[in-house]
């Protein structure tokens, strides 16, 4: 029987408040398979699970859904019970199930989360062409293209009641990029759908097509309007690593100065669209992420870079690995050992003093660890853009609780 990996990170509140010894159930048509206990940072080992056989999410069938599903059930002291339904296992990839549980309300006995399937496996209804400017019009733009902190999804069609959620910017594409296509598919085809997502997303956001109209929102939940982002939905570790590596590069046509308004379909043989099933058969014929990109969207489609507006313990200038010795090295010392105070099972740097020693590794391989980046030792970009993150979730952790 083919198996799956599931890794389950509580929270309460907040990434920088891990819940340790929490009580992790995982559930298969309400019979109780295991029982994890959390570790000081939060996370349950890695949990084997059945699922089915990768052919079913690398063939274009409707016949067989091409993944397993779970429920867990998390318990924590001083903390409402929460659930989540429908956690998604595939074949030989790790899912990433991140719960954020809530202080207790009196008047609830359990919070419950349920994931909806993915757009591949489920019809959804078609996106609406009016949502969609005019290439030939040029947008209300802002002066620049960043890549912002965080964005407001507004989980519903823009004029709904619906709730807006405030969503860490790599942690948002890591849940469309995980509800739109298939883990198990080439990294190239991977790569080339998150690009395609990047940029419509930073193009939402460059020409405001939301807060122009009035909106108080970035961008919405549904596929009909924009992608779809699943509140709590289950991240996938191929998915999550190459978001990692390209979360700030995005696509632009011609001479226009605003990031692609990137539309894709599940199949699709429009013009300007892309298919996602066709961008996994280029990649099975070693088309490359770019090269998948130009032929659905036209040769003078080119990759860019957009700085972060993240508050950054210092500027990231270039790769820190062991025996470099620098201001750089002596910050990032700094900063990991400040995170210890939220996640202690990162080993404490002594003494910082700006040399990249073995200590150091080990710390920034644990950290790496805890975060599902790949384990290298080294402070790439990527690693160095969510060692900032979650040091400033802590920080701002400790001024509210003192």
């Amino acid at each position: 029987m083919p198996k799956g990996y599931l890794k389950v990170n509580v929270y309460s509140d907040t990434i920088a408040n891990p819940v340790k010894n929490a009580t992790v159930k995982v559930l298969k048509n309400n019979e109780e398979i295991t029982t994890l206990i959390t570790d000081e940072n939060g996370q349950t080992p890695l949990i084997k699970l059945e699922t089915v056989d990768k052919n079913y999410s690398e063939t274009n069938q409707k016949q067989v859904r091409p993944y397993e599903t779970y429920d867990i059930e998390v318990t924590a002291l001083g903390l409402t019970p929460t659930k989540i339904e429908g956690v998604q296992i595939f074949d030989n990839i790790t899912s990433i199930q991140n719960v954020d549980m809530t202080s207790i309300d009196e008047n609830q006995n359990q919070q419950t989360e349920e994931i909806t399937p993915n757009t591949l496996w489920k019809d959804y209804p078609q996106p609406i062409e009016e949502n969609y400017p005019n290439e030939n019009i040029s947008p209300i733009v802002l002066k620049q293209v960043l890549i912002p902190e965080t964005i407001v999804v507004h989980d519903g069609t823009p004029a709904s009641s619906a709730k807006n959620y405030t969503v860490e910017f790599t942690d948002y594409i890591k849940n469309v990029a995980s509800s739109e296509i298939y883990s198990t598919w080439p990294k190239e085809a991977i790569k080339a759908n998150v690009l395609a997502i990047i940029s419509f997303t930073l193009n939402r956001i460059y020409t405001e097509w939301y807060r122009s109209r009035g909106y108080d929102f970035t961008i919405t939940s549904t596929p009909s309007y924009d992608q779809k982002y699943t509140r709590g939905g289950t991240i996938f570790e191929p998915i999550s690593n190459v978001v990692d590596e390209i979360f700030n590069e995005y696509i632009r046509k011609g001479v226009r100065t605003e990031p692609l308004l990137a539309r894709y379909l599940s199949e699709t043989s429009t013009p300007g669209i892309l298919s996602q099933w066709g961008s996994k058969d280029l990649a099975d014929k070693n088309y490359s992420a770019l090269e998948i990109l130009k032929y659905y969207y036209g040769n003078d489609i080119n990759t860019y870079k957009a700085p972060t507006t993240n508050k950054y313990p210092y500027s990231f200038t270039s790769t820190l690995k062991q025996n470099d010795c620098s201001i750089d090295v002596y910050i990032l010392q700094n900063s990991l050992n400040y995170i210890r105070g939220s996640y202690p099972g990162i080993p404490l740097i002594p003494n910082p003093t700006g040399y990249f020693d073995s200590n150091t590794t080990n710390a920034v391989k644990t950290f790496q660890k805890v975060f599902s980046l790949p384990q290298t030792g080294n402070v790439d970009y990527s690693t160095w853009y969510k060692i900032s993150y979650i040091l400033t979730a802590v920080e701002d952790l400790t001024e509210t609780l003192f």
